[in-house]
């Protein structure tokens, strides 16, 4: 199969939907398929023929490193038109998406698209807390518009994806949850070199006895990086050797080293700034525990990651992290920043119960190899091509019948 994947966001730039696509790329090719990507970047037009993907030039849309490119980019479509591609898979609404709506219009290809974001969560970049009811109005009539009314199968990565869309938005077509796939092995324990992780730990200033908790991620409002902050103050009480470090970057950075200074906590927490895709495993080898307080992720890779290394997870309770994780078996739930702190401190004091919640994490984190996510994403394609294959021999037997009504049987 000739399969085209479209996104505005691709490596090296990394966030969950470019590692998702990635994934799926590399999941695919593994099956034996022949796999395409159309993506946008910051440069010239470029297609890296070797590794079939065509980067598109880009301009910024002042959210974080999103980029939009003009809807009909010619030179692209030629090489596109090449690829003879039997199915299109989406991972974008806006911008590539667009474009390759109209291909795959223009070209009769059947399209798959994967809903990632939930943009709901997301207006206030955009309005800045004003008219936000109007805002999320239009965004749930733009949603319902390019991922019911313009595709042929809608693919979401978690339940509570799927209920956005069921019980709020009441779509009547099939929406398929298959969560995204990540290359779990890369955050073994084993796989990450050791000597690697000695020269960051005296680089963080790291000490043998510190408890490290960590978060990776996008450094953003949306992911209540402030309430992990605000409550490490209380766990320090119990846990004075505790350190934070927070991994990424984004648009609340100087917010939260400020929370970080007014608080006085300025020697227990260390943003570290981007850190390279491939240096991310080593991070998640320093930590005692991974924490997120995130209450808007569609699936919440980090989790994943986190779990593949070996890590016990404390996470808020929320749909996204309950369909990876069973709480009390391979992860820890809590609701209240009360639970939060008591989660911490029972960790530090109970590391037999840690390893055991850590043990079973990675167990739970395989599920999510390439390879399984890439089948159950093929199932999709197959079924949308054989819908469309039937649909065409139910047109041409129609045009039969017309013919032998006529007396026409050439």
């Amino acid at each position: 199969m000739r399969i085209g994947l479209f996104t505005d966001t691709y490596p090296p730039y990394i966030n969950g939907v470019s590692t998702s696509v990635l994934m799926l790329k590399q999941g695919l090719e593994k099956l034996g398929h022949e796999v395409y990507v159309v993506t946008v970047n910051s440069e010239n037009f470029h297609y890296k023929k070797e590794d079939n993907v065509l980067m598109i030039p880009g301009i910024p849309i002042g959210i974080y490193d999103f980029r939009m490119t003009s809807l009909y980019p010619l030179r692209a479509l030629k090489i596109i038109k090449s690829w003879n591609l039997d199915v299109i898979h989406t991972h974008t609404e806006f911008a590539v998406g667009t474009f390759a709506r109209l291909i795959a219009k223009q070209y009769n290809i059947p399209l798959v698209h994967t809903y990632h974001t939930m943009y709901e969560e997301y207006i206030y970049y955009i309005t800045k807390g004003y008219f936000d009811g109007a805002s999320k109005k239009l965004v749930e009539y733009l949603t319902l518009f390019l991922c019911d009314k313009t595709v042929e199968e809608l693919i979401v990565p978690t339940k509570k994806t799927h209920d956005l869309f069921k019980e709020k938005y009441k779509v009547k077509r099939d929406v398929h949850i298959i969560p995204s796939g990540i290359d779990v092995t890369r955050f073994y324990k084993e796989n990450v070199d050791l000597l690697s992780i000695k020269s960051l730990k005296k680089e963080l200033n790291i000490k043998k006895d510190d408890f490290v908790i960590l978060f990776v991620g996008r450094i953003a409002k949306e992911k209540s990086i402030d309430f992990l902050i605000k409550n490490l103050k209380a766990i320090l009480k119990k846990v004075p050797k505790a350190r934070m470090i927070i991994v990424g970057d984004g648009p609340d950075m100087n917010e939260l080293a400020l929370l970080v200074r007014e608080n006085k906590l300025d020697k227990h927490v260390t943003f570290t700034g981007k850190v390279p895709w491939s240096e991310i495993p080593k991070y998640y080898q320093l930590a005692n525990v991974f924490v997120t307080a995130s209450k808007t992720e569609t699936q919440g890779l980090t989790v994943i990651e986190a779990m593949a290394a070996e890590k016990p997870v404390v996470a808020i309770k929320d749909e996204s992290f309950e369909l990876v994780m069973k709480d009390k078996q391979d992860g820890l739930f809590f609701e209240t920043k009360e639970e939060y702190q008591r989660l911490i401190i029972e960790l530090y004091n109970n590391p037999s119960y840690a390893k055991m919640i850590a043990k079973q994490a990675r167990i739970t984190a395989n599920a999510y190899n390439p390879e399984v996510y890439a089948k159950r994403v093929l199932e999709v394609y197959e079924s949308v091509i054989n819908k469309d294959t039937n649909t065409l021999k139910k047109v041409i037997n129609k045009v039969k019948k017309v013919f032998v009504k006529t007396g026409d049987t050439k």
